[in-house]
């Protein structure tokens, strides 16, 4: 199968080309075609070999898209491409590897948890790329160190990706792809600029780019979560309708208007029943914030009009879900006592 051409956007690295830092790969690169996904993701999650924190990397024609895991549960995804990055649903994720198992392989590694927070940051919105002159290396650290950098540098040579820590522009600590134990982060990051051997001795495709360092690697919530959450949107929409009919539905879409750009997981909980759930990824607690101050505002005026409405309404349209709403606090974020 003959590799992809396609470039890491506004950079000469080939995507097919990317390699990220690890401390043991559980799966060498294979062949998408071998590999059984859902067999993958069951031993990630429930053998005990397989509970590692990791990523998974899998090279597609014109992307590569990662899946990181936290004690082998796949927490989030990204996707680095022609046009850039960004992170992804996990489900987007896993529906791109299956459209192309005859042409993308896959490649499964062990990582500590600080590296895989900084994959994710890099593709989370806030990297800034950085010139890089393969010709003057030696002008390349000294500038972060006079602009005092703080944050990560990613550093990528002929797809080998590493990862550096600074602190106004000092060194700190580092994730390098294949680095020998015995060779100084100093040394392999100077030999990341060797040209290759003779008789070509071309310059090696690099790019460069700075971004925040995270500090943990957050979760997203899994689609069933999504639609348990749209579910109690609605559910909460009917039991105002039984107390007020013909005004609830208005009601809640004017709420929702209201605070939808302080709670984007709105947009998410008010698409219409019957409509397939738009793709977008949004954490577990956002959705429970959302939905409080939602119910809160809907509530508040039912409670005006009608006193004691609210907490009928929660018992009624809450029951089946409660004890997943009271692990995610929202009860304890409304006025209203719900006795069951």
């Amino acid at each position: 199968m003959r590799a992809s051409t396609a470039r890491l956007t506004n950079s000469p690295v080939r995507l097919a080309d990317l390699q990220f830092p690890q401390v043991s790969r559980l799966i060498h690169r294979t062949r998408l075609a071998f590999i059984h996904l859902d067999n993958l993701l069951a031993y990630a999650k429930r053998d005990r070999d397989g509970r590692i924190d990791g990523y998974l990397a899998a090279h597609l024609p014109d992307e590569c898209l990662l899946l990181l895991f936290r004690k082998g549960e796949a927490v989030n995804a990204a996707s680095l491409h022609t046009a850039g990055r960004q992170v992804i649903t996990i489900t987007e994720g896993l529906k791109r590897m299956r459209a192309e198992v005859e042409r993308g392989d896959l490649t499964y590694c062990a990582a500590p948890m600080e590296q895989l927070a900084w994959m994710y940051a890099a593709c989370a919105g806030a990297y800034q790329p950085r010139d890089i002159d393969v010709n003057q290396p030696e002008k390349f650290f000294p500038l972060l160190q006079q602009e005092r950098v703080t944050g990560v540098l990613e550093l990528i040579s002929n797809g080998r990706v590493s990862y550096l820590k600074f602190d106004h522009g000092k060194y700190l600590s580092g994730h390098f792809c294949d680095k020998p134990e015995n060779v100084p982060p100093a040394r392999y990051l100077e030999s990341l600029f060797d040209p290759g051997p003779p008789p070509g001795d071309t310059k090696p495709a690099m790019s460069a780019g700075t971004f925040p360092a995270a500090d943990d690697l957050p979760a997203q919530a899994a689609t069933a979560l999504v639609n348990t959450y749209r579910e109690l949107y609605w559910r909460i929409v009917d039991a105002v309708e039984r107390e007020f009919p013909g005004e609830a539905k208005r009601r809640a879409q004017k709420v929702t208007a209201a605070i939808v750009d302080a709670h984007q997981a709105l947009a998410l909980l008010s698409v219409p029943r019957g409509s397939d759930t738009p793709d977008a990824v949004v954490r577990p607690e956002e959705l429970s914030t959302a939905l409080s101050d939602w119910a809160l505002q809907l509530l508040e005026g039912a409670e005006v009009m009608m006193p004691g409405t609210a907490p009928k309404v929660l018992k009624d349209a809450t029951r089946e879900h409660r004890y997943v709403l009271q692990a995610a606090g929202f009860y304890g974020r409304l006025p209203w006592r719900v006795t069951w």
